[in-house]
């Protein structure tokens, strides 16, 4: 009898757990997330559209996040760290941010400046004449450099072209007065800000963004020089459909490209933009004001609707309100994302090869434009 009663319960326990498994189930098919313009999506489709384009485009792996309402309501992850491996993308996977390193250190240097370490407008070369070999200023050169400022750094207007050739340091126009995307510029700026702080642009200098921006942010997976757990974590990128085995072990913070991170810790940078808790809203206004204006006439106009740049974000005006976005391109990494105050909605997505771009084209079919 005891027996009998013993198998009766367990089969009420798995009546139970068998029900509450499908109702979950049946839960998250039901849930939706709503793009920019309010639009409902069902996650459900949402994943299978996301698994059919990665099918069809090869896409290796990818990590994406989706904000409402200033909140994190989709996270999710995609496909294989190593298309030889085979090994599954987790949601530990670290990937590289490329460019997306740049809106981020402008945070970082926007930090600084809250705490009175470092001034918007105050000249970056006193800190980097020791370092500068003679021979890359000319005289007329040094003259234009010693007007750039951070301000003019992250809303690229120094005039310095993006990567320019080694040991030379073209300036294309009056810093201030034009742009001019620059990652080279932006490294000047990492190399300047460290130089004042008295710890140099390498692992000290990343320590500091981890106490002052990560951790505070809750981006526990984010970092700018390799660490432990990029060691263990971190995709493989792949260009053409080729694994790229090579490592960059980076020692120094590259503030326009080395940002090592994935899709849910950037949306928590994203929702700090929009709902800052760890700067004043002094300073987040200050990057998101427009600094420097395109002309109507530019490629960028033009071609993406982009009409300037904020300190750190480009500025896009869209039916839903003014859209800041950012790419981010290592050729073998890809990410991008953008964010509407006015929705309190974002977008962000890290893939681990060079046709991500191609992914958001078709995904923006269900999901509307997100750039």
């Amino acid at each position: 009898m005891n027996h009998l009663k013993s198998i009766t319960k367990i089969g009420f326990v798995l009546i139970i757990f068998f029900t509450n498994t499908l109702t979950s189930y049946g839960q998250y098919n039901k849930r939706k997330i709503k793009t920019v313009s309010g639009k409902p999506i069902e996650i459900a489709n949402l994943d299978k559209r996301i698994n059919q384009i990665m099918d069809s485009i090869q896409l290796p792996g990818l990590s994406i996040a989706i904000i409402n309402d200033a909140k994190v309501v989709y996270h999710n992850t995609f496909g294989v760290v190593n298309i030889e491996s085979k090994e599954p993308v987790t949601k530990q996977t670290i990937f590289e941010g490329a460019s997306l390193s740049k809106p981020l250190f402008a945070y970082f240097v926007m930090k600084n400046v809250e705490q009175g370490k470092l001034d918007l407008d105050e000249a970056i070369y006193p800190y980097l004449e020791s370092i500068f070999p003679p021979e890359v200023l000319d005289s007329a050169t040094l003259t234009l450099y010693k007007m750039i400022t951070p301000r003019i750094v992250l809303s690229h207007g120094t005039g310095i072209p993006n990567w320019p050739p080694k040991g030379t340091l073209p300036i294309n126009f009056t810093p201030g007065t034009g742009y001019s995307y620059s990652g080279e510029a932006y490294q000047h700026l990492a190399a300047a800000l460290g130089t004042k702080l008295g710890i140099g642009w390498g692992s000290e200098l990343d320590s500091l963004f981890l106490d002052k921006v990560a951790y505070p942010l809750k981006m526990e997976n984010s970092c700018y020089t390799w660490s432990e757990k990029c060691e263990k974590y971190k995709a493989k990128g792949h260009k053409k459909g080729i694994v790229n085995m090579k490592i960059y072990r980076d020692k120094k913070v590259g503030s326009g490209y080395s940002l090592k991170s994935e899709a849910l810790d950037f949306a928590q940078f994203l929702i700090e933009m929009m709902e800052p808790k760890n700067l004043s809203q002094k300073w987040i206004d200050e990057m998101l004001k427009g600094h420097n204006h395109f002309d109507t006439d530019s490629n960028l106009f033009k071609e993406t609707g982009q009409t300037g740049w904020g300190l750190g974000f480009a500025q896009k005006p869209t039916t839903n309100g003014l859209m800041h976005l950012h790419t981010g391109n290592n050729h073998d990494f890809q990410a991008y994302a953008m964010f509407v105050p006015d929705q309190k909605y974002g977008f962000v997505m890290f893939a681990n090869s060079d046709n991500l771009y191609d992914f958001l084209l078709e995904l923006e079919e269900l999901i509307e434009k997100q750039f």
